[in-house]
This record gives structure tokens, sequence and C-alpha cells, in this order.
């Protein structure tokens, strides 16, 4: 009998199987050159979106303990009973991205494979934030484009 532990490894297995064939063996390449720059500005793209991310989440702390109660109560009176409630679990999945987007930054500087980890787990929570929110273009696009690049990537991190 398999434990909860091995079905998500294998769970994670199955879905990597599943990019690497889709997004790497049939999807169209990019150019080698193109990899390498993305490679090079990568970890600065993601210190860039970490350094603009602080600030926004603090900001929304502030203000969510400020305008939370009126949020809710806005939420039951114009039929949405759940909005402030999906307006926190939206909140928590943002600091989990930037949290693993800040933890992949210096795997991403040094090209190892833990690095393009975070950054994969980061671009799944972001999936997985989508589809609590039901915001599908988001879940679709974003993900998509997100795996894409991240799996054209991977054979330069060891």
């Amino acid at each position: 009998m398999a434990t909860k532990g091995s079905d998500f490894k294998s769970m994670f297995a199955q879905l990597d199987n599943i990019c690497e064939e889709y997004l790497v063996k049939k999807a169209p390449g990019l150019p080698e050159n193109i990899k390498e720059l993305l490679v090079k500005i990568a970890p600065w793209v993601s210190l860039v979106g970490v350094i603009l991310g602080i600030p926004a989440v603090l900001a929304i702390f502030g203000l969510s303990a400020f305008v939370m109660p009126l949020g809710f109560l806005g939420g039951i009176m114009s039929g949405r009973p759940f909005f402030g409630v999906t307006y926190l679990v939206s909140v928590a999945f943002l600091v989990v991205t930037l949290v693993l987007e800040a933890l992949a930054i210096p795997g991403l500087f040094k090209r190892s494979k833990q690095g393009w980890m975070f950054a994969y787990y980061a671009v799944l929570v972001s999936a997985v934030s989508n589809l609590v929110s039901f915001n599908l273009g988001g879940l679709i696009i974003g993900t998509l484009i997100g795996l894409y690049i991240l799996f054209q990537l991977k054979s330069y991190y060891r």
C-alpha cells in the first residue's frame, strides 16, 4: 500500500512527465540563444518581482486590516457571502507564491535544480490560486506560458 508521500511524489512525477512531453518534445522549442538569455535574466526578473511584491503584500495587509470588516459586509450584502474569504485565500496564495519566488532566486543565480524547482512550485501555486479564484484566463494562459518557459529552460539547471 502506498503512503501519502509517495502518492504526492508520483503525482508530481506524472505532471513533470506530461509537461516534459507536451512542452518540450511536442511544442516548438525556443532557440538556444533565447534560452541562454532567459536563463541569465530569470534571477533578475524574479528579484524585481519579489522586490515589487513585498510592498504590495504589506499594503494589502495594511488595507485589509482597515477594509476587511466592510469587505465581509459588502460581500454579504451584494449576494456574495464568501467574497471576504476569497480575498483572504487569494492573499495567502500571493504570499506563498512570493516566498517560493524569493527562495528560487539564489538557485536561479547558481543554475541549480533547486532554484528551478522553487520557480516551478511558484507557478503551480499560482495556478491553484487562479483555479480557486475562478480566473480561467490566468489559469490557462499564465500557467501554460510559465510552464512552457520553465520546461524549455529545465536542462540548464543541474
